[in-house]
């Protein structure tokens, strides 16, 4: 069995005694204190995660943009340059190969930030659909340069200040700067306001030597601020209440995005012959036939991914995820079930062991923070 990956800010992981996990082939923090506790900070005050075990593509030539709009299901023309995009990469049939962001750096170069587990996997697909010249196009990955935290929560942004003269107030939504130096640190680094987990909130790609004391840097800023150090569980039950979607779960090559409810990201009107271009457009023209749909328990039992869903008896699907939320206090869970059994108000089953135990479909987003 290989050794697991660590990021550089591994080593304080022990100092702030962290429980680890084998999290894609990286040794990752579930907690660093108890899951409920780091949710709640991030949602009251502020939490930093260490996601440095993300992923790194970057895009560069006069080929770019062509080569991503066929690549992608997203409008990469859109972009402008300091601008991030929210997009999939499918294959023929609709399915998912992954979920990510791409920044637009200037004209003709393209940072990629892709899933930890996918990295290899999209890399490869990009190189094998790469029919340009290195003069037209290159496609590097560059993700052991770069150390990945983010800082989620309403004290983020004051939390991040006291340490940048750049006027992170100035950084809108899905928008980022280049070349943001902190207190002490010689590196520059791109800071977006991006998250995942429905807060306000920065991600900080910084040189990868650099990132263990930025790290600390801002737990020290934030410790008068309620900031905590957040695991890979509070990151998941955030991401969750806040409806937005994991790679294995709510997407996969066996989910296309418009099933996961994600058609906004998929421009099927575009004039590029994207990959995975018809089957998509003949599920978001027709339907398809399985949506992913909210549900909150009835009964007592917290729906886990993968427990079947039953209506009137007759199997409709199953659960991606679900959990007991912290901060609603209620057994909630998503599930991918049949088309014609979508309605709000419905109630469904879900077999929890063996029982079989009742739910109601709900409205998204389970946390509405606007």
């Amino acid at each position: 069995m290989s050794e697991l990956k660590k990021t550089s800010i591994y080593p304080e992981y022990e100092r702030l005694g962290a429980k680890t996990i084998d999290f894609g082939g990286w040794d990752m923090p579930v907690q660093f204190s108890s899951i409920k506790q780091e949710h709640e900070a991030t949602r009251t005050h502020a939490g930093l995660f260490d996601v440095s075990h993300m992923g790194e593509i970057v895009v560069k030539g006069e080929k770019s943009l062509e080569f991503l709009q066929k690549m992608v299901t997203n409008d990469v023309s859109k972009l402008s340059p300091k601008r991030a995009q929210y997009t999939f990469m499918c294959y023929q049939d609709g399915g998912t190969i992954d979920d990510f962001l791409i920044y637009m750096i200037e004209e003709d170069h393209y940072f990629l930030v892709v899933n930890a587990a996918n990295t290899e996997k999209d890399f490869e697909w990009m190189m094998e659909h790469n029919d340009y010249s290195e003069d037209e196009l290159t496609i590097e990955n560059v993700s052991a340069n770069y150390g990945l935290l983010a800082l989620q929560g309403p004290n983020a942004e004051k939390i991040l200040q006291t340490l940048t003269e750049t006027n992170l107030s100035e950084i809108k939504f899905f928008r980022f700067e280049e070349n943001v130096k902190f207190t002490g640190i010689e590196q520059g680094s791109i800071v977006s306001r991006t998250g995942y987990t429905g807060e306000d909130g920065f991600e900080i790609y910084i040189d990868s030597h650099a990132s263990r004391e930025l790290w600390n840097n801002i737990l020290e800023a934030g410790k008068n601020d309620g900031l905590l150090p957040v695991g890979l569980g509070a990151r998941d039950t955030l991401r969750f209440e806040a409806n937005l979607p994991l790679y294995g779960q709510e997407l996969s090559k066996d989910i296309s995005p418009i099933e996961a409810g994600l058609k906004f990201a998929v421009k099927v009107d575009k004039a590029t012959n994207f990959i995975g271009k018809q089957a998509l457009k003949e599920q978001v023209e027709n339907g398809a036939n399985r949506e992913l749909v909210a549900l909150e328990m009835l009964d007592r039992g917290i729906p886990r991914t993968g427990y079947e869903v039953y209506y009137e008896g007759e199997k409709i699907g199953s659960i991606t995820s679900g959990t007991q939320s912290p901060t609603l206090k209620k057994n909630i869970g998503l599930a991918l079930v049949k088309s014609n059994v979508t309605e709000v108000g419905t109630e469904i089953a879900v077999q929890v062991r063996k029982r079989k135990l009742k739910a109601e479909i709900i409205e998204t987003p389970f946390l509405n923070k606007k």
